[in-house]
């Protein structure tokens, strides 16, 4: 575990803040692969199959099951993956207006009819799916959508559940869960990949 202490007699400091690394990242692959292989098994090969990444981390985590899948069936990664920004679908844009859009790439052969995996890292409340769900109003209409994340940590707050997790991570709403991954993230200059919860301190 990886421990911040701030030691103070001033009551207004705040509480020791803690890291506590959940996956590293060969657990992060390890369980990629079982996703991967899940979605295969569910969609009964790869017919027909997309897979769509949510901005920021959703996106890379797709691209390495789509890699995964083909390495397993032999089909291109590349006509697999794709991105869905769902920025201006959020419920909660007047109130963050600081989000940048990414682009939405569909592969060529569209959604119209397919079964999409949505992907994202964390799954919470669950609003950042619902707004995934209407973004697709506008693409097209699939025959099927599941929803693939590495990690659920709880506190629902709308009726929407994943069907291929990469691991339930049971937590506090004053906890964060930080994804780190190679494709989008730096510490201290180097690239990582994990999952870790952090723990802050609470202001007296």
């Amino acid at each position: 575990m990886k421990e911040y202490n701030t030691e103070s007699t001033d009551s207004s400091a705040p509480s020791p803040r803690s890291e506590r690394v959940v996956l590293n990242g060969s657990d992060i692959e390890r369980v990629l692969k079982r996703i991967s292989y899940e979605i295969i098994e569910a969609n009964k090969g790869v017919d027909d199959l997309v897979i769509l990444g949510i901005p920021r981390r959703g996106f890379p985590l797709a691209q390495r099951i789509a890699r995964n899948i083909a390495a397993e069936t032999g089909i291109d990664a590349e006509s697999l993956v794709g991105q869905l920004d769902v920025t201006m679908y959020r419920d909660d844009l007047r109130r963050s207006k600081s989000r940048t859009p990414a682009p939405t790439k569909v592969p060529a052969q569209g959604i119209d009819g397919k079964t999409v995996v949505l992907v994202d890292d964390v799954l919470f409340s669950g609003r950042t799916i619902r707004a995934a769900l209407d973004a697709m109003v506008d693409l097209g209409r699939p025959r099927v959508v599941r929803l693939a994340v590495l990690v659920d940590r709880g506190h629902r707050e709308l009726p929407i559940r994943a069907d291929h997790v990469g691991k339930n991570l049971p937590t506090a709403q004053s906890e964060r869960v930080e994804v780190h991954l190679e494709e989008t993230d730096e510490i201290n200059g180097e690239t990582v990949n994990e999952v870790v919860i952090v723990s802050a301190g609470e202001q007296h």
